[in-house]
């Protein structure tokens, strides 16, 4: 694996994971190291400096796939936390903290020296978040003499963890359908 990395990263990109899949596919997940997103031509350019390289390293596989590591990405080294500091992230914890394993919030900036990561969240900016989803449910009309719901809590909650707490930290894919803005 050690051969990807350097070609990948030779190439000014940087290395993901790789993986071995059934049927000798052998997919290699690369990212961009700028804010750029990742495209096609990226891949394929990786995709043939890695055949030259494991062809000379001996390497058999059957198939090999160049791909990005998609909009709903894992987090895994201190530079992703970093780099999508201020993202709303989903955690999901390997044992339950105050009865819950799963949590969404935005993730918080990592403080020097501390290798703990923070998500912060309170009820409203997740119904906000919510709603702003294209094809989220509007709320309905109220019909008359009907209560109003009660307003989602702005009590801000935080949750700080470790990277041996946690089973995965993934960035929740925000979409846009309505067509690009110019």
């Amino acid at each position: 694996m050690r051969t990807i990395e350097t070609a990948v990263e030779g190439l000014g990109y940087a290395f993901v994971e790789a993986a071995w899949v059934g049927g000798g596919l052998l997919r290699v997940t690369i990212d961009r190291t700028d804010d750029e997103a990742l495209n096609v031509d990226d891949c394929e350019r990786v995709s043939r400096q890695l055949q030259y390289a494991l062809e000379v390293d001996g390497v058999d596989y059957q198939r090999l796939e160049v791909s990005s590591p998609g909009l709903d990405r894992l987090l895994r080294t201190p530079q992703d936390f970093q780099r999508f500091a201020g993202q709303l992230v989903d955690v999901t914890l390997r044992a339950p903290f105050q009865g819950r394993k799963k949590y969404r919030g935005v993730l918080q900036q990592p403080l020097d020296g501390d290798a703990t990561q923070a998500v912060v969240w309170d009820e409203a900016l997740l119904a906000e978040l919510a709603a702003s989803k294209p094809g989220a449910k509007r709320p309905a009309p109220r019909k008359v003499g009907v209560a109003k719901p009660a307003a989602p809590s702005r009590v801000a909650h935080e949750l700080r963890f470790s990277m041996a707490e946690v089973r995965e930290v993934r960035l929740v894919p925000v979409l846009d359908f309505r067509g690009r803005k110019s």
